[in-house]
């Protein structure tokens, strides 16, 4: 990694369990030396991206970050756009639904909503990078999103979340071509165990994904007729959050979703 992005990859270490952090642990999450760390704190402060807690000495996200992601949904509105339509397909299905874009080669979600009508929930961290090999998203995104993206992620080797997570290289390329026929990702228990989910793509003013919709549920709860009905109320729903940002399905996608459906 270059330096500006190990800077700025410091900003992913906060999330709504590690909502301040001190250089030590920055040094420890982030595997870099503490002159280095301390470096791009600093930096990153006198711009705004962080400020230090005066008592503490631990740093937390700064004025700059809000003020970026206001004039970001201003001018390019995705979350007010979408959110609708994720919590009336979570209403409906009584599931978590979530929609995600992409990050570089990680998904970073945008919103989700859960319905709250079962004991038993998926948990979900909005502040997590979701890994395109693990999840439905992921393969989602592998399936329709830019071509590079699969040659970019074996460059490296595939971590293993759970012991089902796909970590063979063809096993995985075999995994996105089937999906690119069915039009639907399945995943059970690649990155979070007891999890089922499916995934789409989900499309804006590029000709690839720019993102995806999906459902996470628990595998206890992932019954036939989920498995029935969540494809095509994912199909219906991911196609309107297409229109909402701005974007059309490809045809031949269109024609496969048609016919599941």
């Amino acid at each position: 990694m270059g330096t500006i992005t190990k800077a700025l990859n410091l900003l992913n270490f906060f999330s709504p369990s590690h909502p301040e952090i001190g250089l030590t642990e920055f040094r420890t999450l982030s595997g870099q030396d503490k002159a280095t760390v301390h470096r791009h704190l600093i930096e990153l402060a006198s711009n705004g991206f962080l400020e230090q807690n005066p008592v503490t000495k631990g740093y937390r996200l700064g004025p700059a970050i809000l003020r970026l992601a206001a004039v970001r949904e201003r001018l390019f509105p995705a979350r007010s756009l979408v959110a609708p339509l994720v919590e009336r397909l979570a209403t409906d299905l009584g599931e978590l639904v979530h929609v995600s874009l992409r990050e570089g080669d990680h998904l970073s979600p945008l919103c989700h909503h859960d319905a709250l009508i079962h004991g038993t929930r998926v948990y979900f961290d909005e502040a997590e990078l979701l890994p395109l090999h693990a999840t439905a998203s992921g393969l989602a995104m592998l399936a329709f999103g830019p071509d590079h993206l699969m040659s970019d992620l074996l460059a490296d080797p595939l971590e293993a979340s759970t012991q089902y997570t796909i970590t063979d290289p063809d096993e995985l390329k075999r995994t996105v071509e089937r999906v690119q026929v069915e039009g639907v990702a399945f995943i059970d228990q690649g990155f979070e165990l007891h999890v089922s989910s499916f995934g789409v793509p989900v499309f804006g003013d590029l000709k690839e994904a720019v993102g995806t919709m999906a459902v996470a549920v628990p595998t206890a709860r992932m019954t036939d007729e989920l498995k029935r009905k969540i494809p095509v109320a994912l199909i219906e729903a991911a196609t309107e959050v297409t229109e909402e940002l701005g974007g059309t399905v490809p045809p031949h996608l269109r024609r496969i979703w048609l016919n599941a459906a």
